[in-house]
């Protein structure tokens, strides 16, 4: 398996933990404010990311959808009015993350149709081709090995099943790239510390975002994965992107 260089960005650097533990105390650390600095933080174009990227799976009508890095369910509980699936399975390695997704899906009264478990992207405790779909939101950077991630998620995948992430990526433009950049550097993290006091959290998002392999680089690694007829689509000037392939 090949290292990439966001394997080694961590929320907390003098921390002997692992990424993946790091990652999952950072998000039990602001999960009560999570959707609430998410909305902020974006102003509310998030939620239309998700949507575009739930999209990708409508002509594939997915019965079965499994939903990684979950965290508070967003897109598990859009899926489930955008596909209609039967099930929708969301995991993640965050307690505290998934006690919220679970409250909002129990008001929205979707608990016959999602549940969420403690889960994690590199052991899903799942046998072999039993999803239609799989998604990720903005959870692959928190992957501690990527391609061990990606190749465990593709092993759960039936044939002609569709893997869709949506990740943020950086910006080509001059202008929207120096706005994101300091909005990224200075804005973000100190809006979290504000709300959350965690600024660790949102200097980690930065930072994993600048070292992602963004673009052909991810479509590349799906494709040498074996997933076929890979692409991406660049949302929002490049903020945001999908990326989607088959198994």
């Amino acid at each position: 398996m090949t290292n990439f260089a966001h394997d080694t960005v961590v929320p907390y650097k003098n921390s002997d933990s692992s990424k993946k533990q790091q990652v999952a105390d950072m998000f039990d650390d602001i999960a009560v404010k999570y959707d609430f600095l998410n909305r902020f933080l974006s102003a509310g174009i998030d939620v239309g990311w998700r949507k575009k990227a739930i999209r990708q799976l409508k002509e594939l009508h997915p019965k079965k959808i499994l939903d990684v890095a979950t965290g508070t369910a967003d897109v598990a509980i859009i899926a489930s009015g955008i596909l209609k699936p039967e099930k929708i399975i969301g995991i993640d390695i965050s307690d505290g993350m998934l006690e919220i997704g679970r409250q909002k899906i129990a008001k929205q009264g979707l608990n016959g149709i999602i549940e969420l478990l403690n889960g994690d992207s590199e052991t899903i405790n799942f046998g072999d081709a039993t999803f239609d779909a799989v998604t990720v939101a903005f959870g692959v950077r928190n992957f501690q090995h990527l391609e061990k991630g990606l190749s465990e998620i593709k092993r759960v995948l039936k044939p002609g099943g569709k893997l869709v992430v949506l990740e943020f990526s950086q910006p080509k433009m001059p202008i929207v790239k120096s706005i994101y950049n300091l909005y990224m550097k200075v804005i973000c993290p100190n809006v979290g510390k504000l709300f959350s006091k965690n600024r660790n959290a949102y200097k980690y998002l930065d930072a994993s975002i600048k070292k992602f392999p963004e673009g052909k680089n991810f479509t590349q690694i799906l494709d040498n994965l074996g997933y076929l007829n890979t692409y991406s689509k660049p949302l929002s000037l490049g903020i945001c992107s999908i990326y989607c392939g088959t198994k």
